[in-house]
This record gives C-alpha cells, structure tokens and sequence, in this order.
C-alpha cells in the first residue's frame, strides 16, 4: 500500500492535528472559555445516546458519557458536575432506578450542542473549500458511515 491510499496514518494525522487546534477555537467561539471544551464533549456525549426519534433506548447516565469519551467513571462524573453547574446538562432521578441519575440537556445544553454543530460543518466546508461537491459530499458520507460504524 503506497502512502498515498494508506488511510491509517493519514487518519490519526487529521485527529493529531485537529485534537489540539478545534477545542480551543470552537470552545471559545461557543462558551466564551477556550478551556470549556469539556462542555461541548458531554453535551455531545450525552445527545449522542439518544435515538433519532428524540427517545434513548435508557436515559444516559455519567457511565454514559464515560463510554463515549473513554474515561473512567470518576474523569467523566467530574466533566458532568461541572456542565450541570454550567447550565448545559439537569441531573434527573431515573424513573427505573431511583438511586441512579439520568442526564438530559437544558435549553443552554440543546444550544450549545446547535452552536457545536454549526461550528463543526463550517469546519468542514473550510477543509474541503478547494473540493468539487462531489468529493465533498462523498467523502462526508464516507464521514458518517465509519461514525456510524462505531457507534459513534
């Protein structure tokens, strides 16, 4: 396989190079702090578990947003706290177990996780601005299918 079609290394290059430039940018642009990165990933951890129709298969949890961030319970409870004392995230008593907490976005949340979104397709389009569209759109497809694969 010549570099030009290994997608491995190209791969983890773009999640090198963009893991340490968009949370600062999109954090700052978004909530005014470029450190309350963490907020936009629990919101986004927290949405991601629920199904298109807007219902979850269970109401996401802290261990929730630990899976999908690869942290431990401890790392992701203290990432939770702080976007529920920011106002992105309400702590509910789970209606199944009354012991566990379930999360669910605020208004701030759903806007912020909007604000997320947008910042994220502007992204894109500045990537891929010298593309034709359909290499764009073929290659966000391509995009969603391995996010999809995932589960992510």
């Amino acid at each position: 396989m010549s570099e030009e079609t290994d997608g491995g290394p190209a791969l983890f290059h773009l999640v090198r190079f963009w893991s340490r430039r968009w949370a600062g940018r999109a954090s700052e642009e978004l909530t005014g702090e470029p450190r309350h990165v963490q907020h936009i990933l629990v919101v986004e951890a927290v949405h991601t578990n629920a199904r298109p129709d807007g219902e979850a298969p269970e109401p996401p949890t802290v261990g929730t947003v630990a899976h999908q961030l690869g942290l431990d319970h401890s790392g992701a409870s203290r990432m939770v706290r702080d976007a529920v004392e920011a106002g992105y995230l309400a702590r509910d008593t789970s209606e199944r177990d009354r012991r566990r907490a379930c999360l669910r976005l605020t208004e701030s949340g759903h806007a912020l996780l909007a604000g997320a979104r947008q910042w994220q397709r502007r992204a894109f389009e500045e990537l891929t601005a010298s593309w034709d569209e359909r290499d764009r759109r073929q290659f966000a497809a391509y995009l969603s299918r391995l996010a999809d694969d995932l589960g992510a």
